[in-house]
């Protein structure tokens, strides 16, 4: 079993009680935050800023989850989890809940408690809308709320990880795909935005903050994630 070393070492405590979230009975849309587009037995077309419906196979790197166990890292309101479930896949959804705080840019001038306490409601929301989405559709994932830096052994051998457009949202994006490599026996799958204007054969990684983007950290090549 691979070791983590002492420079890398970042603890946070977790939630007590099991492994596993205790389902939420939320029923009311108004409660909830969708960071997809869905389209949720019940309640319709729920839009939202990315609509992934059109290339979802193509986004999750047409692997074959028949069979498969699978860490989904930054699940969200649900609906990459939702559909690797409906492809036979068993599903463990890992991501933030609201008592864990994002990684936001330490950027001057920001008034940082305030953005940390607005992000826990969305979070908290967003956790709404998975549990909502969850029930409507029957699903059997199991959740795990936490931190990318300290995703618990606890949770066991996987056949594949997915970190879909988490990587650049992280302070350390390596350690947390140590943490899901660690517990991965197959594949990983890595979805990330190319950088405009890098050479994706090359093994670059670059620091992006701005004020209007004070929860993205990062730009990284295909290659650099390799090498990661």
């Amino acid at each position: 079993m691979l070791r983590v070393p002492k420079l890398l070492r970042h603890r946070f405590q977790r939630e007590p009680g099991n492994l596993y979230a205790s389902p939420r009975r939320i029923t009311d849309v108004h409660e909830c935050g969708f960071y997809h587009t869905m389209e949720i037995p019940g309640y319709g077309l729920i839009e939202s800023l990315w609509d992934l419906r059109p290339g979802i196979r193509e986004y999750t790197g047409n692997l074959v989850f028949e069979g498969k166990r699978v860490l989904e890292v930054g699940t969200a309101s649900g609906f990459v989890c939702f559909f690797m479930e409906k492809e036979g896949a068993n599903v463990v959804a890992f991501d933030l809940s609201d008592t864990f705080s994002w990684d936001i840019l330490p950027i001057a001038g920001l008034d940082h408690d305030e953005l940390i306490s607005d992000r826990r409601i969305a979070i908290r929301k967003l956790n709404n809308g998975y549990w909502l989405a969850h029930r409507a559709f029957h699903s059997r994932a199991k959740v795990v709320y936490g931190t990318t830096y300290d995703i618990p052994e606890a949770i066991g051998p996987v056949d594949i990880s997915t970190f879909c457009a988490v990587l650049l949202h992280l302070r350390d994006p390596f350690l947390a795909l140590y943490n899901g490599a660690r517990l991965t026996r197959e594949t990983i799958l890595v979805t990330e935005p190319v950088p405009p204007h890098a050479d994706t054969d090359s093994r670059f990684m670059e620091f992006i903050p701005q004020t209007e983007l004070h929860d993205s950290w990062w730009f990284l090549t295909p290659t650099v994630v390799k090498s990661f």
